[in-house]
């Protein structure tokens, strides 16, 4: 088929990648325009642009799909759109400008979780199961009817990262198999069935961790923040980064002093262990203002009496 793909991270290049192994035809590859990375702000092209340049793919930078965007991809005649993780709207009448529309893979077993973050809030909810979905592109947020989902289960510990690269892979196969389905004319796409649910995106106030909650909770807000917006607390006058965490472990409970409360970090032998509102968690790396990514101990041996208070 002549595909028009839209993504932009890297857990958009998988697809790219199946639809090209399946000998379809890809018109143009949008993609959000270079953006400011790292400290010395140096534009670089999203994952899914270096992919496309290295394939010889013609690319559309664009921050929005409005009319010139359209008119062009209309030029192209596509039969199939195929979106992954772009970060913009297709409206009409782009929507309808490939003969076949569009479909897109949804890293949820919709119609739980639609919206921008739905791996992220499926962890932060401490859910243990999540899913692909392909669907057909519709005006509202991800409503459109299924042509194919599946369940996939979370890994204990796994973090929103982690998560996100496996299922791009995972629905790499999803999406050729979709697509292949409409090139044959087989394709028989059904309802959403079940309770909506939302998953707004995430802000830096998601990122706060407030210790005063069950460690499981705290736990599974960490995971699902990692590594955006990040998972931080207030320490002094500045703020601590949470890379990683331990999963929680009854074993840590008889390590900590028995008046550990929430935010405190003390050593436990040579684990550093933070208080919750229940059980405590093992602090495994972090990043102090300022400086780079560490070892949790190795911060805590720079701190004065080796004790912290998070808040």
């Amino acid at each position: 088929m002549r595909i028009v793909f839209a993504g932009t991270p890297p857990v958009a290049v998988p697809t790219l990648d199946a639809l090209v192994d399946a000998g379809h035809e890809i018109v143009a590859v949008v993609t959000r325009p270079d953006a400011p990375v790292g400290r010395r702000r140096r534009l670089t092209p999203s994952a899914v642009a270096a992919r496309a340049a290295e394939l010889g793919l013609p690319i559309v930078h664009a921050t929005a799909l409005g009319a010139d965007e359209t008119a062009r991809i209309a030029t192209l005649a596509p039969e199939l759109g195929v979106i992954v993780a772009y970060g913009g709207l297709v409206r009409e009448p782009l929507l309808s400008t490939p003969a076949h529309g569009w479909i897109n893979l949804h890293f949820s077993l919709l119609p739980r979780w639609r919206g921008a973050a739905p791996v992220q809030r499926a962890l932060m909810a401490g859910e243990r199961t999540t899913g692909v979905s392909v669907f057909t592109l519709e005006e509202g947020l991800d409503t459109g009817p299924l042509h194919l989902q599946r369940e996939v289960p979370i890994g204990d510990g796994e973090t929103a990262d982690e998560l996100l690269e496996r299922l791009g892979v995972d629905g790499a196969d999803d999406v050729r198999a979709a697509v292949d389905a409409i090139a044959a004319g087989t394709a028989s796409p059904s309802p959403q069935l079940g309770e909506p649910t939302t998953a707004a995106k995430l802000t830096t106030a998601d990122g706060h961790i407030d210790w005063r909650g069950p460690a499981d909770v705290v736990h599974a807000r960490i995971r699902g923040v990692t590594s955006e917006p990040g998972a931080s607390s207030a320490l002094g006058d500045g703020r601590l980064k949470i890379l990683r965490a331990g999963r929680p472990d009854d074993d840590l409970a008889r390590l900590a002093p028995s008046a550990l409360g929430p935010g405190e970090v003390v050593w436990a032998g040579k684990r550093v262990l933070v208080g919750t509102g229940d059980r405590p968690l093992e602090l495994l790396e972090v990043q102090p203002p300022g400086k780079r990514p560490m070892r949790a101990a190795d911060w805590l041996r720079g701190v004065a009496d080796g004790r912290a208070v998070l808040s």
